[in-house]
């Protein structure tokens, strides 16, 4: 204080007006956002955090929740986060993933995340379209469509930076999963044509890259995972292929569609984990293998699909569910989100978070935003391409190797048809827990993208393999070596 009232001095005035600027700047976060009391926690974090609404174009508020950097996040990188479906919760990925809470079985209480990507980065959690989560529009439609999502999830992140000023300069990484793999990319063409955004790279964890790739992988994927057996395989070869290249997609011919549907049936319907094939099934193995006529939602699943006698698309729609015409909720197959489902819609959570009265019940995934959504893009490669062609991002796909909704192998395949000057060929990357080196999984590094597998991870990579997860997400952000 003696300092302070001495400080009258002709030499210490300009110091003294700057003053309130630096303080100003540092702390321009919106106060009425500011998550001061979040139920569930034993003790409340040391770094700040954020939750509210941003604008996403006319009428569109997208909620959002942003945590700090757990030290520096004044130098700290930008993460933006998005979860797929299309119509899925990111605070999917906060809570239970990488965020810096966990919601714990009871749905209650919160632990705090051991390997939570905010120690490292500042994170922006989004929840998009309009109408997933607690995101809502004023006129309440919520049909959408990709090249929409893209623009809109462009200006939430300008309009987050409007609100968050001191974040402008920081180096940004855009990075997703599952259908983030259409919402990121698409996103980045927008993001790399503002040069007042500091974008440095995206990463992309089992996302949907190329319908026909995704497909055509899947099938041997699942043979040589012992699902399919000797006599489907051999059908499937004699009836998909022809000159040595099969085509398990789209293919005309009547007995190659009858075979994929019996592999559909194993691999989507028999009760195994499409998310994690060597995780249990939560709930158990339905009773009711097949999809009845009457549990059938009728609507366009995607712009491409396998051609009759099968009833629908079955790959466009990665959180596809026999959904009775009495109940619209979606939670994807083999998952319980019941915990999170019960956290996120206390009272006490929405006003802690808040979330405005106006917002719906919070569910995982949005039946409403899927049914009404249109897939433009059947590929990525030129938004990859043109990202690389920059020569200035870094991008990391990564994939967990035991899921068969976005299999690692079709997402190598399609990092592969970009064909780019390989760097270092593919070897074994490590990772050290307690105090010994395991292999976290494979890695292939090109000029400015690398493909990089999570050994016994499923379609959530940080649920299933924590700490490979956040020392791969680290390297990525550092840029050292994997």
């Amino acid at each position: 204080m003696a300092a302070v009232q001495g400080a009258s001095s002709p030499q210490m005035g300009p110091v003294l007006l700057l003053l309130p600027l630096v303080l100003g700047l540092s702390r321009a976060a919106p106060q009425d956002h500011e998550v001061t009391f979040l139920p569930g926690l034993r003790k409340q974090p040391s770094f700040r955090h954020f939750s509210g609404y941003l604008c996403a174009g006319p009428g569109k508020r997208l909620h959002y929740w942003f945590v700090e950097a757990q030290s520096n996040p004044q130098s700290s990188p930008l993460v933006l986060w998005l979860n797929g479906g299309p119509g899925c919760s990111s605070m999917e990925g906060f809570l239970k993933e990488h965020g810096p809470f966990l919601v714990q079985p009871d749905g209650v209480t919160l632990k705090y995340n051991d390997y939570a990507w905010n120690k490292i980065a500042n994170v922006l959690y989004l929840e998009s379209p309009a109408g997933v989560g607690f995101s809502y529009s004023d006129d309440k439609k919520y049909a959408t469509n990709d090249t929409e999502v893209a623009h809109n999830n462009y200006l939430a992140l300008k309009d987050f930076l409007r609100l968050f000023p001191e974040y402008c300069k920081n180096d940004l990484y855009l990075t997703g999963e599952s259908y983030g793999g259409i919402y990121i990319p698409t996103l980045a063409e927008w993001v790399m044509q503002d040069p007042s955004l500091n974008l440095k790279g995206i990463a992309v964890g089992n996302g949907l890259s190329s319908y026909e790739i995704n497909d055509n992988s899947l099938v041997y994927f699942a043979y040589y995972h012992g699902l399919l057996g000797t006599e489907l395989w051999k059908d499937l070869q004699t009836f998909c292929c022809s000159q040595e290249k099969c085509n398990f997609h789209d293919n005309s011919n009547l007995n190659c569609t009858l075979k994929m549907e019996e592999m559909i049936q194993i691999v989507e319907e028999s009760g195994l984990n499409i998310y994690n094939l060597y995780a249990p099934c939560d709930g158990g193995v339905p009773g009711g293998l097949r999809y009845e006529r009457d549990y059938l939602i009728t609507h366009d699943l995607g712009n491409s699909f396998i051609r009759m006698p099968l009833r629908f698309s079955w790959r466009q729609n990665l959180f596809r569910m026999p959904v009775a015409r009495s109940k619209v909720r979606m939670d994807p197959p083999c998952t319980n989100s019941t915990d999170i489902s019960v956290y996120l819609n206390a009272p006490e959570v929405r006003r802690a978070l808040h979330i405005a009265p106006e917002a719906p019940e919070w569910q995982v995934c949005s039946f409403e935003v899927n049914r009404g959504y249109k897939r433009i893009y059947m590929q990525m490669n030129d938004q990859y391409l043109k990202l690389l062609g920059a020569t200035k991002y870094r991008i990391l796909v990564y994939n967990g190797d035991v899921d068969m909704a976005c299999n690692f192998l079709g997402d190598e395949w399609f990092v592969d048809s970009l064909c780019q000057k390989v760097q270092v060929a593919r070897r074994p990357w490590l990772y050290t827990e307690r105090g010994e080196n395991q292999i976290g999984g494979f890695v292939k590094e090109f000029t400015n993208i690398a493909f990089l597998t999570i050994k016994g991870a499923g379609h959530m990579v940080p649920t299933d393999r924590p700490l490979a997860a956040f020392t791969m997400f680290s390297r990525f952000i550092r840029n050292e070596p994997y």
